[in-house]
Protein backbone atom coordinates (compact mmCIF):
# COMPACT_ATOMS: atom_id res chain seq x y z
CA UNK A 1 0.00 0.00 0.00
CA UNK A 2 1.53 3.64 -0.84
CA UNK A 3 -0.27 5.17 2.07
CA UNK A 4 -1.32 3.76 5.33
CA UNK A 5 -3.72 1.04 5.10
CA UNK A 6 -6.88 2.22 5.71
CA UNK A 7 -8.37 -1.69 5.40
CA UNK A 8 -6.42 -2.46 8.57
CA UNK A 9 -7.90 -2.56 12.03
CA UNK A 10 -5.07 0.14 13.71
CA UNK A 11 -4.64 2.76 11.26
CA UNK A 12 -8.67 2.74 10.57
CA UNK A 13 -8.99 2.95 14.75
CA UNK A 14 -6.15 5.50 14.42
CA UNK A 15 -8.65 7.89 11.90
CA UNK A 16 -11.25 6.65 13.72
CA UNK A 17 -9.60 8.29 17.16
CA UNK A 18 -8.50 11.76 15.35
CA UNK A 19 -12.05 12.10 14.28
CA UNK A 20 -13.10 11.41 17.80
CA UNK A 21 -10.74 14.42 19.11
CA UNK A 22 -13.16 16.34 16.90
CA UNK A 23 -15.82 18.67 18.90
CA UNK A 24 -18.67 20.55 17.37
CA UNK A 25 -17.24 23.72 17.37
CA UNK A 26 -13.95 22.56 15.81
CA UNK A 27 -13.10 25.18 13.53
CA UNK A 28 -11.05 24.54 9.94
CA UNK A 29 -7.41 25.62 9.43
CA UNK A 30 -8.86 26.40 5.77
CA UNK A 31 -11.69 25.91 3.72
CA UNK A 32 -15.03 27.45 4.24
CA UNK A 33 -16.61 24.01 5.55
CA UNK A 34 -17.93 23.42 8.87
CA UNK A 35 -16.93 20.48 10.63
CA UNK A 36 -19.84 18.90 10.63
CA UNK A 37 -20.29 19.68 6.75
CA UNK A 38 -17.13 17.81 6.43
CA UNK A 39 -17.93 14.65 8.13
CA UNK A 40 -20.80 14.52 5.78
CA UNK A 41 -18.67 15.38 3.27
CA UNK A 42 -16.42 12.34 4.09
CA UNK A 43 -19.40 10.17 3.73
CA UNK A 44 -20.24 10.90 0.42
CA UNK A 45 -17.06 8.68 -0.99
CA UNK A 46 -19.11 5.40 1.27
CA UNK A 47 -21.86 6.26 0.09
CA UNK A 48 -20.92 5.91 -3.60
CA UNK A 49 -19.74 2.14 -2.17
CA UNK A 50 -22.36 1.61 0.17
CA UNK A 51 -25.69 2.87 -1.42
CA UNK A 52 -27.30 4.00 -4.48
CA UNK A 53 -27.68 7.66 -3.63
CA UNK A 54 -25.43 9.27 -6.09
CA UNK A 55 -26.01 8.64 -9.42
CA UNK A 56 -22.82 7.39 -12.08
CA UNK A 57 -21.60 10.17 -14.19
CA UNK A 58 -22.68 10.20 -17.59
CA UNK A 59 -20.54 9.09 -20.42
CA UNK A 60 -18.65 12.92 -21.12
CA UNK A 61 -18.42 13.47 -17.10
CA UNK A 62 -17.39 9.47 -16.80
CA UNK A 63 -14.52 9.75 -19.36
CA UNK A 64 -13.27 12.88 -17.57
CA UNK A 65 -13.08 11.83 -14.60
CA UNK A 66 -11.60 8.36 -15.71
CA UNK A 67 -9.04 9.86 -17.92
CA UNK A 68 -7.81 13.24 -15.64
CA UNK A 69 -8.98 13.16 -12.47
CA UNK A 70 -8.81 9.40 -11.24
CA UNK A 71 -4.94 9.62 -11.34
CA UNK A 72 -4.86 13.14 -9.06
CA UNK A 73 -7.61 11.08 -6.69
CA UNK A 74 -5.93 7.29 -6.46
CA UNK A 75 -2.42 8.39 -6.36
CA UNK A 76 -0.18 8.59 -2.96
CA UNK A 77 0.22 12.17 -3.76
CA UNK A 78 -1.56 14.94 -1.01
CA UNK A 79 -4.05 16.87 -1.89
CA UNK A 80 -3.43 20.33 -2.11
CA UNK A 81 -5.28 22.93 0.18
CA UNK A 82 -8.65 24.46 -0.60
CA UNK A 83 -8.85 22.17 -3.76
CA UNK A 84 -11.91 22.21 -5.70
CA UNK A 85 -14.34 19.31 -4.87
CA UNK A 86 -16.84 17.26 -7.91
CA UNK A 87 -20.41 18.56 -7.39
CA UNK A 88 -21.54 15.28 -5.67
CA UNK A 89 -19.16 16.45 -2.52
CA UNK A 90 -20.60 19.57 -1.77
CA UNK A 91 -22.25 20.08 1.24
CA UNK A 92 -24.23 22.99 1.81
CA UNK A 93 -26.60 22.56 4.33
CA UNK A 94 -26.15 22.32 7.83
CA UNK A 95 -25.21 18.81 9.49
CA UNK A 96 -25.76 17.10 12.64
CA UNK A 97 -22.06 17.00 14.02
CA UNK A 98 -22.82 13.23 16.20
CA UNK A 99 -24.49 11.99 13.43
CA UNK A 100 -22.82 12.44 10.90
CA UNK A 101 -19.46 11.64 12.94
CA UNK A 102 -20.88 8.06 13.58
CA UNK A 103 -22.27 7.67 10.25
CA UNK A 104 -18.62 8.45 8.92
CA UNK A 105 -17.46 5.97 11.94
CA UNK A 106 -19.68 2.88 10.58
CA UNK A 107 -18.74 3.15 7.43
CA UNK A 108 -14.93 3.38 8.06
CA UNK A 109 -15.52 0.49 10.62
CA UNK A 110 -17.68 -1.92 7.44
CA UNK A 111 -14.51 -0.81 4.74
CA UNK A 112 -12.22 -2.59 7.23
CA UNK A 113 -13.90 -5.43 8.10
CA UNK A 114 -15.05 -6.29 4.54
CA UNK A 115 -11.15 -5.74 3.88
CA UNK A 116 -8.72 -4.58 0.79
CA UNK A 117 -9.73 -8.19 -1.15
CA UNK A 118 -13.53 -7.26 -1.48
CA UNK A 119 -12.56 -4.03 -2.84
CA UNK A 120 -9.37 -5.20 -5.17
CA UNK A 121 -11.29 -4.89 -8.65
CA UNK A 122 -14.21 -3.32 -7.08
CA UNK A 123 -15.88 -0.94 -9.56
CA UNK A 124 -15.47 2.92 -8.32
CA UNK A 125 -19.11 4.88 -9.38
CA UNK A 126 -16.65 7.49 -10.88
CA UNK A 127 -13.69 5.60 -11.69
CA UNK A 128 -14.36 2.06 -12.53
CA UNK A 129 -12.33 -0.67 -11.31
CA UNK A 130 -10.14 0.12 -8.88
CA UNK A 131 -6.58 -2.06 -7.31
CA UNK A 132 -7.07 -2.28 -3.49
CA UNK A 133 -4.06 0.10 -3.32
CA UNK A 134 -5.96 2.87 -5.47
CA UNK A 135 -8.93 2.62 -3.26
CA UNK A 136 -7.04 2.95 -0.06
CA UNK A 137 -5.02 5.91 -1.42
CA UNK A 138 -8.40 7.40 -2.35
CA UNK A 139 -10.12 6.56 1.05
CA UNK A 140 -7.14 7.11 3.06
CA UNK A 141 -5.87 10.05 1.60
CA UNK A 142 -9.42 11.95 1.29
CA UNK A 143 -9.81 11.40 5.66
CA UNK A 144 -6.44 12.37 6.09
CA UNK A 145 -6.93 15.46 4.30
CA UNK A 146 -9.86 16.15 5.95
CA UNK A 147 -8.57 16.05 9.58
CA UNK A 148 -5.94 17.30 8.95
CA UNK A 149 -7.83 20.74 7.73
CA UNK A 150 -9.34 20.86 11.05
CA UNK A 151 -6.12 20.04 12.87
CA UNK A 152 -6.44 16.38 14.48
Amino acid sequence: MDLPNIFSKEVSEGVIERINQLTASSQPLWGKMTVAQMLAHCCVTYEMVYTNKHAKPGFFMGFILKNFVKKMVVSAKPYPKSSRTAPAFLISNERDFEAEKQRLIAYIRETEVLGSYIFDGKNSLSFGPLSANEWNNMLYKHLDHHLKQFGV
